[in-house]
């Protein structure tokens, strides 16, 4: 007697679950990128287009808290998830480079998958509110490395001793970095470094933690070490004006405020005076600005060697 199979109404539930349930958890194995629109009038440019999910009514806060909502499903489904800014300038920039119709829910999924591969953030539960702040401040930081960066490879060759200049300045920031902290004792520092150009003003900001022993490297958070090194270092490059202040906080002693200044290529110490008036001058209006109590204003401390060609 041949065996027939079995295709009663309960086995093909059962598989039909079995298939779902499958898809369910291969589902958590794909990371998710959501592109999420920085402000409302990014907001009222996306709407133009027919295709895209909120309307003209619709307002800002309406899409933010859509996109929380959606945001806290993928999560709690184990989904892990990428979230970016999504610039319509950028889109349309995009569309017109490959092509694409704009006005396509997939062309907008091409788009932000591409999104990842820039300043992006893991989501980890915070309100969607907290992201875009923190994105704009990534994607800021990623300008100005990539600036900066451009600043060191156009920096040529020295015509003294055919030197790079680009990689010999990196590479000194790198050891003036290691100085400057350690200088600073052990403790928790902050770091500015700041960088006009003709362009921009190079702005880099880097918190780290002295090693327990002289000469060990600096703890410092991501890849917030390379950005500082790389606009320092492109200060030196430049071999233009800019500044330098370090912040020390130590157990049990108060904070103290360092200051350096950048002058053709050398990171010169300030005298204690300098750092308190540019400590507690407004950058905007040049308006005084009280000393905050308890913090030391000190006069920088050696940190260069011998010139780069003495």
């Amino acid at each position: 007697m041949n065996a027939t199979p079995d295709t009663t109404p309960n086995t093909t539930a059962h598989t039909a679950r079995t298939a779902s349930r499958l898809r369910r958890a291969l589902r958590r194995e794909v990371p998710s990128t959501l592109g999420l629109l920085a402000d409302a009038r990014d907001f009222g440019a996306m709407r133009a287009y027919r295709s895209f999910a909120f309307g003209r009514n619709d307002e800002y806060t309406d899409y933010l808290r859509h996109i929380d909502a959606l945001l806290r499903s993928l999560a709690a489904q184990g989904v892990h998830t990428t979230v970016a800014l999504f610039d319509p300038d950028e889109y349309a920039d995009y569309c017109a480079d490959h092509g694409l119709d704009p006005d396509s829910a997939q062309t907008r999924t091409r788009f932000t998958a591409e999104l990842a591969c820039g300043p992006a953030l893991p989501y980890a539960g915070q309100p969607v509110e907290e992201l875009v702040p923190l994105l704009a401040d990534a994607a800021v930081r990623q300008a100005t490395w990539e600036y900066a960066g451009a600043v060191l490879a156009a920096a040529g060759e020295c015509a003294d001793c055919g030197e790079d200049i680009g990689r010999a300045s990196f590479e000194r920031a790198c050891a003036l970095l290691r100085r400057l902290v350690d200088g600073a004792g052990p403790g928790h520092h902050h770091l500015v470094c700041s960088v006009p150009t003709e362009e921009e003003q190079l702005t880099a900001v880097l918190h780290a933690e002295a090693a327990a022993e002289p000469g060990g490297p600096p703890r410092t958070e991501g890849r917030d070490q390379l950005d500082f090194v790389t606009v320092l270092a492109a200060g030196l490059a430049l071999g233009g004006p800019g500044g330098l202040v370090l912040r020390s906080t130590t157990e049990g002693r108060h904070d103290r405020v360092h200051g350096w200044r950048l002058d053709r290529g050398r990171l010169l110490a300030l005298p204690a005076a300098a750092v308190f008036d540019a400590y507690c001058t407004d950058a905007d209006t040049g308006d005084p600005v009280a000393p905050e109590p308890g913090v030391e204003y000190c006069a920088g401390y050696e940190v260069e060697g011998p010139g780069p060609h003495s």
